[in-house]
């Protein structure tokens, strides 16, 4: 018999708790066990004393009860630390989704065919509640978005029937407190190089006047987690559109940095090498900032003889590249300009692949089979 570890973040939704709980504890039967985890994010109306009051009425029932509201990527990680089955599920407290495609997206994981199954809205030929086209258009963007970064072919990043083989979502340290848990979990779950499914589910989802939370700052914070959580794996062509932010932002301030030291009297050389140190550092704290700060694998030590190898061949590079265009007639302008594009290509390649090459991180192995 499987056990199906279900958490419900629960925030205000007294109208719909024991229906939804109800309706969840029905999917049980012969062949699976339910374990439902419910985690009160400091409700202020009945939904705590209604979740209680379910727990004395059926043994399978545990609450969880944060003192303060946190959000629900914070109420998902209390709930996950507490789950013992052997898979993991998320419902939410509504009754937008129906419990019972919880058993089909069970079926690949029992199988030992995935490791995760996510629930798409926008694959299901069932009925669907028809409201907000601006949330499905920024739905199906968001996807692309997480998609770019993923390399997935994912139809619904954002949904929130996501179930896990629990050594799986117990291995992933969540940091998002509200839905940015959504990309969050997606970005770092394909990571890891899980084996991840897609199947259609149903939804009748509801309206703000409904209890609806989600809204449009959680849009913008989602796209944030995308970059976030995305960017430090993305693949090749992704990461270099963003060094391309990143060694753009350098190499203007190469550029301006050499002109500034030439209107100042600085001769061609010392100004060349000096802005050339200058812009190398802004680069260093740059990557780190936005790109590459999930993936260093280095000590500090090695990572910066790492960095300071590839700046001193950039550097060469740049000094021999601007030396020879300005003796060839261009300004020192052009010639700064030309050099900084042709160091932007070698700089990301000496970051990526030298100072911040990507972690080898060992596939999952299928259930019963030795990690």
């Amino acid at each position: 018999m499987s056990v199906l570890s279900i958490v419900i973040p629960c925030y205000n939704e007294q109208r719909t708790l024991a229906a939804c709980v109800e309706s969840v504890l029905g999917i049980a039967d012969a062949s699976l066990r339910v374990e439902l985890i419910i985690v009160d994010d400091c409700s202020r109306d009945d939904s705590l004393r209604i979740a209680n009051d379910l727990a004395k009425t059926h043994a399978q029932i545990k609450v969880l009860h944060h003192d303060k509201n946190q959000g629900k990527g914070a109420a998902l990680r209390t709930g996950f630390k507490a789950a013992t089955g052997d898979f993991v599920a998320v419902q939410d407290a509504d009754l937008e989704y129906d419990p019972q495609d919880l058993k089909k997206l069970l079926v690949p994981l029992c199988e030992g065919k995935a490791d995760v199954v996510l629930g798409s809205r926008f694959l299901s030929a069932g009925a669907h509640r028809v409201l907000y086209f601006w949330h499905s258009v920024g739905n199906r963007f968001l996807t692309m978005l997480s998609n770019m970064f993923t390399d997935l072919n994912l139809t619904d990043m954002e949904t929130c029937y996501k179930v896990f083989r629990r050594e799986i979502i117990q291995a992933v340290d969540i940091r998002e407190n509200r839905f940015g848990f959504e990309p969050e979990i997606v970005a770092k779950v394909a990571a890891m190089r899980v084996r991840i499914y897609e199947m259609g589910i149903s939804y009748s989802g509801r309206t703000y006047q409904e209890g609806k939370k989600i809204g449009m700052k959680d849009g913008f914070r989602a796209l944030y987690c995308i970059i976030r959580y995305n960017a430090g794996h993305a693949p090749l062509p992704i990461q270099f559109l963003f060094y391309l932010l990143v060694g753009g932002a350098a190499a203007v301030f190469n550029v301006g940095s050499f002109l500034s030291l030439l209107a100042m009297g600085v001769e061609i050389v010392t100004a060349t090498v000096a802005s050339f140190v200058l812009a190398a550092a802004l680069n260093y704290f740059l990557c780190i900032l936005l790109i590459f700060r999930h993936k260093a694998r280095w000590t500090t030590p090695i990572e910066l003889l790492a960095f300071i190898t590839v700046v001193a061949l950039a550097g060469g590079l740049d000094l021999g590249v601007t030396l020879g265009l300005i003796g060839a007639g261009l300004s020192a302008g052009s010639a700064k300009a030309i050099s900084c594009c042709i160091g932007l290509v070698f700089n990301f390649l000496g970051r990526r692949f030298l100072v911040f090459p990507e972690k080898k991180l060992n596939d999952w192995q299928p259930a019963g089979k030795s990690a």
